[in-house]
């Protein structure tokens, strides 16, 4: 049975962890808080989700009804910088659900687009109304973070890099 080193086992630090380095760029800084904000709130989310539904597919419904669109598979690959194949794999277990539906693109009938069914639209409202218990937690627990003020800069992020990505 081998020793277990002391300085390579690490207890959970009890005070805020920094994100990276010191003398390591803001920037950086930032898009590591980002990452791992990602990542934590990934794994709660996935916990609340409706059984069937995956995180690829709640963002696909959110994606079409928050931007009142109707794509095909390939705009959506490119949306969410997946494959194609992996995109048409989310859309046919969605489809499977009936969370979405495909209709003919009213300008040239053979190509298909997807649309949110009824069934979609309700169940991503309902996912939202059950996060609001964890929500309303992350609020009262985090009293500091102004979380109006903080959107306005974490989207016009999201916008410059979106408009940078390879398409």
């Amino acid at each position: 049975m081998s020793k277990i080193n002391k300085k390579t086992v690490q207890e959970k630090p009890s005070a805020i962890t920094q994100p990276s380095l010191p003398g390591d760029p803001a920037i950086f800084k930032l898009l590591t808080e980002i990452d791992i904000i990602a990542h934590l709130a990934k794994n709660e989310f996935e916990s609340i989700l409706p059984k069937g539904l995956s995180v690829a597919q709640f963002g696909v419904l959110n994606h079409l009804v928050r931007l009142d669109v109707m794509e095909t598979i390939t705009e959506l690959a490119n949306a969410f910088q997946v494959t194609q194949p992996t995109m048409s794999s989310t859309i046919k277990r969605m489809l499977e659900s009936g969370y979405v539906e495909t209709v003919p693109d009213p300008n040239d009938q053979r190509i298909k687009r997807i649309r949110v069914t009824r069934a979609g639209k309700s169940v991503r409202s309902q996912t939202i109304r059950s996060l609001n218990p964890y929500f309303e937690k992350l609020q009262q627990d985090c009293p500091a973070i102004d979380w109006q003020k903080i959107i306005p800069a974490l989207t016009q992020l999201r916008d410059y890099l979106d408009q940078r990505r390879i398409k």
